[in-house]
């Protein structure tokens, strides 16, 4: 197995820390306190052309794999920027997959340029209040009508909602009770945020501000026929073409966040001086720190291994997931014993640690749970029967 990167892998690190050098701690504690859309660091990332860096090179993309995503993601998230940054251009990374896999050619011509660029920014809508992680027990309904669909429903923990042109819109368009599955007679959308039809609703949260999360409402939306992506009743079976992409993304997000906690822990503890010596010479500092550089680690090899899969065209639902989850794990507890070993300062938001503790949560517990993924690996990878 090959560890070492390659030259187009150390060459977004190098674009990543050219773009983050832009942005210092003070731009993301006031896009945090303030709860500001991070803008100037999206239309850098856009100018650098890295919102397509999975999408195809004829649309304007890089038409690079996940392995490459993960990297750069990673990075944006490790050199300061956290999940305000990384949740600001997460779904476009992504997101769009749907239409890059089912889409027709005038679809891709139509959507993709502009995402690509930064001139129109999306948002996901498939969770529902009443419906969470059993997606096939959504309400949203999609009446056909004469050149479209007529839409009713609501969605829930719409991130970007709040600045978005776009929405990437999963509805029923058969009833539930006339399909064999639940998951059946679902259909996907790329449609106008019409905002005359659409309520959107912010959800004031504990942390990442400065990339909102709402509740949307939707009345009597028209969308036409040409913003279908592929087949009526088949979105489920399109949306989870972009699941794993996803896992393995918020895994290097995680990862980011963990080693960006760790490393500010490090630092503060060499510079600490207390009863004449650094508190980094004290094991009950040094040992927790060095765990949590070991866990780390171990969850960059798995989210290695979920993203090679996945480029590979191999089944990659098992390592995504429990990237997902380890990754996750060992975020939090690097934030949470970054804030232990500053102590006192570690609570206040000057040092940067509790931003990062709170943003670290957002891993933990989307997009699924880990009581979710355990499911799916005790099911799936162990061939245990299931639980639910």
């Amino acid at each position: 197995m090959i560890f070492e990167l390659s030259q187009t892998q150390l060459s977004i690190i190098d674009s990543v820390q050219n773009i983050m050098k832009k942005f210092n701690d003070d731009y993301w504690l006031k896009c945090d306190r303030d709860a500001l859309f991070p803008f100037k660091f999206y239309d850098e990332v856009a100018k650098g052309g890295w919102l397509g860096i999975c999408m195809p090179k004829e649309f304007g993309g890089a038409n690079l794999g996940v392995s490459e995503a993960s990297i750069f993601m990673q990075k944006i998230s490790e050199t300061g920027g956290g999940m305000a940054a990384a949740s600001s251009i997460h779904i476009n990374i992504f997101g769009p997959h749907p239409i890059v896999v089912h889409g027709n050619k005038k679809q891709k011509e139509t959507w993709l340029p502009p995402l690509i660029s930064g001139q129109e920014k999306t948002c996901f809508g498939v969770t529902e209040p009443d419906a969470g992680l059993d997606t096939g027990k959504m309400k949203t309904f999609a009446k056909k009508i004469n050149g479209g669909y007529l839409v009713n429903g609501q969605k829930i923990w719409t991130s970007t909602a709040q600045i978005a042109d776009k929405i990437l819109l999963l509805a029923r368009t058969l009833p539930i009770e006339d399909c064999k599955k639940n998951t059946d007679g679902l259909t996907l959308f790329y449609t106008d945020l019409d905002r005359n039809k659409i309520q959107v609703k912010e959800i004031p949260k504990m942390g990442r501000s400065a990339v909102d999360s709402n509740q949307v409402f939707i009345d009597n939306l028209e969308v036409s026929d040409f913003d279908r992506i592929g087949d009526e009743g088949k979105g489920f079976k399109y949306i989870l073409d972009s699941l794993n992409p996803e896992r393995i993304l918020i895994a290097a997000e995680a990862l980011g966040i963990g080693k960006n906690a760790l490393s500010r822990a490090v630092q503060y503890s060499k510079e600490r001086i207390v009863f004449n010596r650094p508190i980094g010479k004290n094991q009950s500092i040094q040992h927790p720190l060095a765990e949590n550089w070991i866990e780390l680690e171990a969850a960059e090899l798995l989210i290695a291994k979920a993203a090679y899969q996945y480029d590979n065209g191999e089944n990659s639902g098992g390592m995504a997931n429990a990237a997902k989850y380890f990754a996750a794990e060992a975020g939090f507890k690097a934030a949470t014993q970054a804030v232990i070993t500053l102590g006192g300062m570690g609570y206040a938001k000057e040092y940067h640690v509790e931003r990062l503790l709170r943003e670290s949560l957002i891993p933990k517990l989307a997009p699924v749970s880990a009581q979710m993924i355990l499911n799916y690996i005790s099911e799936r990878v162990l061939g245990l029967p299931k639980s639910y």
